[in-house]
């Protein structure tokens, strides 16, 4: 019994498509699955037996912003334990490559720690991930923010020259050359807010010629929502790219109720162009701190702050009140900070998430020092809560928003579905107790209900801890783009 190296026996096969679940037993050879059978006709020496449990591909987080985490953390508990196998990194307009300037920005440190770990190439990042020996597979944008900061400089409350504007298009074509999957753009933020449309869809034009995609937080996510999608869908037309729209919500009490107009704008667009976008399973976001985000927020919580350590989990109330100070200016006094901001409408996140164009993205911030709970959370709470619990979408759709769809949007061949000849990227979950455990007063916590995982054929996840496999690899376009032509 050598043909495999380890057999699955006795599964319910949710294979990521949709389709309705059925009794399985699937055989993994090498980084591959070899073979998915009826129950009983696969046989090796090692078998895990899966009785009672969901056989489902890994789940692909396509929003993070572990670029660097995969270097500093590459057993990557947090998201192995919700059953992750694969993060698309890079999102907000912020990645640590390339960058060319010796000191790290402020908006770069939320994702890099270390100076060690940006790069002037994203070949070069590339090749220190894979150094790491990560756990995880990880796909890799190229953010906006990160080129404007390596042309500009610190001068960043102006539109870019230009000089100034090509310069950022000849080094996201460089990426693309080198593997990078697409641009991303944060608009929303200081260090970009003052780019111009023009701006952003002239640096983005390699993005047609190399098939990479355009993702986006969007200028707007609040009483301006309805003109930033317009302006997010009109860059991915100059560039002729595929538009994923970012966290997807309408924030501020004022804008709850707003998914009546923004979803139907969005199947509006679709007809037209390629355009989809992922939800995170929460009512409250997390980013820096600013202080003009607090009136929109019903509450908000600190996550970090380099001036004020102590303040670090807590409400922004509370800082004040030590400070003596108003919230605003304790904002003012603590920064540069993190925050969690409670400001979305639980009926809006419902029906984002639910919409057929959705995926499923956790936006976590793996170096804060509270994080918000979705960080360790996003993808059992689904499944557990809004699946389970709330009945909101079918076991089988829930995977699917997980897997065989985000894999498709963002051309990720090969990855989320169980399948002979698919990558053995694997979740064994107990449906009937996955839930998160993570709060917001505790955000370090894993899920339970998470029985397995193996990433590229590795397991990296088991009984609740890691379980040391280092097989991730560094997805790169042109590999994804050759295995697709192939049949991959």
């Amino acid at each position: 019994m050598t043909a495999y190296d380890f057999v699955v026996r006795n599964g319910t096969l949710i294979d990521g498509t949709g389709a309705p679940r059925r009794a399985a037993d699937v055989a993994v050879k090498g980084d591959r699955i070899s073979a998915v059978g009826a129950p009983g006709s696969l046989r090796c020496d090692s078998e895990i037996d899966a009785t009672g449990l969901i056989v489902a591909p890994g789940f692909i987080d396509v929003h993070t912003h572990d670029d660097t985490a995969l270097i500093d953390n590459p057993g990557m508990a947090m998201k192995a334990s919700q059953g992750v196998t694969t993060v698309v990194c890079g999102n907000c307009g912020a990645s640590a490559s390339p960058y060319t300037r010796a000191e790290i920005n402020h908006f770069l440190s939320l994702l890099v720690k270390k100076p060690e770990n940006i790069a002037p190439s994203f070949a070069g990042f590339a090749a220190k991930v894979e150094a790491a020996g990560p756990a995880l597979n990880g796909a890799f944008l190229v953010g906006h923010s990160t080129l404007r900061m390596s042309a500009m400089g610190e001068d960043l409350m102006r539109p870019a020259t230009t000089a100034e504007t090509a310069e950022m298009r000849e080094l996201l074509d460089a990426s693309l050359g080198e593997g990078a999957i697409g641009m991303s753009s944060g608009l929303f933020y200081p260090v970009a807010r003052a780019a111009t449309t023009d701006e952003v869809a002239e640096t983005a034009l390699p993005l047609g010629k190399w098939g990479g995609l355009y993702t986006a937080h969007m200028r707007d996510e609040a009483d301006d929502i309805l003109a930033a999608m317009d302006e997010t869908f009109e860059i991915g037309r100059r560039a002729g790219a595929p538009v994923i729209v970012s966290h997807h919500k309408t924030s501020g009490r004022g804008n709850f109720g707003r998914m009546r107009e923004t979803l139907p704008k969005f199947e509006d667009a679709m007809k037209r162009q390629e355009i989809s976008f992922d939800v995170y399973p929460y009512v409250a976001g997390s980013t820096i701190l600013r202080k003009e985000m607090l009136d929109r927020a019903e509450r908000t919580l600190v996550t970090w702050s380099d001036t004020m350590p102590s303040a670090s989990g807590r409400d922004i109330a509370d800082v004040a009140r030590e400070l003596g100070c108003t919230p605003h200016e304790a904002a003012d006094r603590i920064h540069p900070a993190g925050a969690i901001y409670f400001m979305m409408d639980e009926a809006d996140v419902q029906a984002a998430m639910s919409h057929p164009g959705a995926m499923i993205g956790s936006d976590g911030i793996p170096f804060d020092t509270h994080p918000h709970p979705r960080l360790w959370g996003t993808f059992p709470r689904v499944l557990g809560h809004y699946c389970r619990e709330l009945g909101l979408f079918p076991l089988e759709d829930a995977v699917r928003r997980m897997t065989a769809y985000p894999a498709a949007r963002f051309r990720l061949t090969g990855r989320g579905t169980v399948r002979a000849g698919a990558y053995a990227d694997l979740c064994l979950f107990d449906a009937a107790t996955v839930i998160d455990t993570a709060t917001f007063e505790k955000p370090i916590s894993p899920a339970v209900g998470i029985h397995s995982v193996f990433c590229n054929g590795a397991a990296v996840w088991r009984d609740g801890k890691s379980a040391g496999g280092r097989a991730g690899r560094v997805l790169r376009l042109q590999e994804l783009q050759a295995e697709s032509r192939a049949g991959g």
